[in-house]
């Protein structure tokens, strides 16, 4: 596999599992939490192949996105 084709699904399960995050946690349908990870800065950072957000797990970046949504802005989690 090459590597942009291993970034890329490795992008599309972290996406796969954020978006059932939401949904069990929020009770929103799936369609809106899709809409809703998809309009957020967490979802453009993980999109960037340069932050190499793709490599941590989706509970990791779940975890970023609630941070986003409760401050109104993308902040990186310190470890």
């Amino acid at each position: 596999m090459a590597e942009i084709d291993r970034i890329n699904f490795m992008t599309e399960l972290n996406i796969q599992d954020i978006v059932s995050y939401i949904v069990e946690d929020t009770g929103v349908e799936y369609d809106k939490a899709i809409d809703s990870f998809y309009r957020s800065e967490t979802f453009a950072k993980l999109s960037d192949k340069e932050t190499k957000l793709y490599r941590e797990s989706a509970a990791y970046v779940y975890e970023l996105y609630k941070a986003e949504i409760a401050n109104g802005k993308f902040t990186q989690i310190d470890d």
